[in-house]
């Protein structure tokens, strides 16, 4: 006969105990995704705006698997970019003469720990899921990029409603705040206004900012695809 001993017990219990956090954890994640995706798909109501017309400034939302950032030109709309993100502010100033900028925000930690999603930790992504206030503006200076309706879509706006998305983006950026390097040369970190979670992501981030330039778009978009799902 084989013998329980208190030791087979305590493991027993333990066993028992992991697989029940692994399965609140999971449950938890299942809810997470399934609420997103539904609030996704639900129109917010849109700013009123004027219709693009030949005057349109055309920007760009691009999307990786986890992350979108916009892409606007420099100098647009009466809009000049060029004293917001500076050469000095980039490891090569020479890539300052780019016409292109990708602007996208999100959590300090994650940002600076993920130079490549390769290098995405479990631990990285729970400490900026539970609430950061410590939020980066992350800018790419970048050549005419091309819409390809994969990972870049194009968006053409009126003057007032790119003039809406630049005002959400520039109060985005804490003024006064300090700039890092970048992953490259011709990157630069910013520091951000605004606090990240597992409610208020990159991707809502951009999905506000698309909305407040009256671009039709869902109730809450933590994901890339409820963004670009709407463009």
């Amino acid at each position: 006969m084989k013998m329980v001993t208190n030791e087979t017990i305590s493991w027993r219990r333990l066993g028992r105990v992991a697989r029940g956090v692994l399965g609140t954890v999971a449950l938890i994640l299942f809810a997470y995704i399934a609420i997103g995706l539904a609030l996704g798909a639900v129109p917010r109501r849109a700013v009123a705006m004027p219709a693009a017309g030949p005057d349109a400034v055309t920007i760009f939302v691009e999307s990786s698997a986890v992350h979108t950032a916009i892409i606007l030109p420099k100098q647009a709309a009466g809009v000049d970019w060029r004293g917001w993100a500076r050469p000095q502010d980039l490891r090569d100033p020479r890539y300052a003469g780019f016409p292109y900028l990708a602007i996208g925000w999100g959590e300090a930690g994650f940002f600076r720990e993920t130079p490549h999603w390769r290098d995405i930790r479990p631990g990285t992504i729970l400490h900026a899921a539970l609430g950061s206030d410590q939020t980066l503006i992350h800018v790419d200076h970048l050549p005419l990029p091309h819409a390809n309706g994969d990972d870049v879509r194009a968006v053409r706006l009126s003057p007032q409603a790119y003039r809406r998305l630049v005002s959400f983006i520039r109060a985005s950026r804490r003024r006064d705040g300090r700039h890092y390097p970048g992953y490259d040369v011709y990157d630069a970190f910013y520091e951000a206004n605004g606090r990240y979670s597992a409610r208020h992501t990159c991707n809502s981030w951009t999905g506000d900012a698309l909305a407040a330039a009256g671009v039709r778009m869902g109730w809450w978009t933590p994901f890339p695809w409820t963004v670009t799902s709407w463009l």
